[in-house]
């Protein structure tokens, strides 16, 4: 049986100081241990260890099992529980490539919206990444990465499009810094998010959209490339 670490308890200890309390509160800290990493894919969510470590009665840990089944983070199966499910990489090029459709509308309608405000706070996103790779900060430059999409798909207002990117998301965080590890790949997506934060701040909607599928069209192809190629060194090595 797989038991919750200490370091896991004592963070959800941490966040029960700080949040109020109640079955919401518990699914949602449930939530984030699995989206940040600390549930890792493929590990056995028992009932008993949820409601120790996230301080929830069994009831509500039934219940919020229930809600990240139907988001996509847990698979739970007849007579053997539940786990944290395991995105596979053919399907976390599919969730990009379905990514690049919908952030290309969140661009799209970004652009629409922007004001003199919000245009400099993207081009400061935007100048903390450049920061951080030119510091050879790559896990830095991946997290402020993340930090500009989400604030382009936050200005665009699209309620629908930021509920479903926000699921996306979520069900990839195991492959959140893997791109970025690619040769050659951060030079190339600094290049396509200025281009992005270019004609967002511009206001240009079309060229903000295309800007935005081409950089999530070309981060499916070196995903899928780096695993091609992964697997064949591995069929090699037998």
């Amino acid at each position: 049986m797989c038991r919750i670490s200490s370091t896991l308890r004592t963070q959800a200890d941490d966040k029960d100081k700080s949040r109020p309390s109640g079955d919401e509160d518990g699914y949602l800290r449930l939530r984030d241990a699995i989206v940040r990493g600390e549930l890792a894919p493929n590990q056995r969510l028992v009932e008993a260890d949820m409601s120790s470590a996230f301080r929830m009665p069994r009831a509500a840990v039934r219940t919020a099992l229930v809600r990240l089944e139907h988001e996509g983070l847990v698979e739970r199966e007849p007579h053997r529980g539940a786990r944290v499910r395991l995105v596979t990489e053919h399907e976390a090029v599919e969730m990009l490539q379905a990514r690049a459709a919908l952030e290309g509308l969140a661009a799209r309608e970004a652009a629409l919206r922007i004001t003199r405000q919000t245009a400099a706070e993207v081009r400061a996103v935007l100048a903390r990444q450049r920061a951080a790779l030119n510091g050879q900060d790559l896990l830095g430059a991946s997290d402020v990465n993340a930090e500009l999409h989400a604030k382009i798909v936050d200005l665009s207002g699209h309620a629908t499009a930021q509920r479903l990117i926000h699921s996306l998301n979520s069900q990839m965080v195991r492959f959140q810094f893997r791109t970025i590890l690619i040769p050659g790949r951060p030079t190339q997506s600094l290049e396509e998010h200025a281009a992005i934060v270019d004609a967002v701040t511009a206001g240009d909607a079309d060229k903000a959209e295309r800007a935005m599928r081409r950089h999530l069209t070309n981060v499916a192809k070196a995903l899928a490339s780096s695993h091609e190629q992964a697997a064949g060194a591995g069929g090699r090595r037998r």
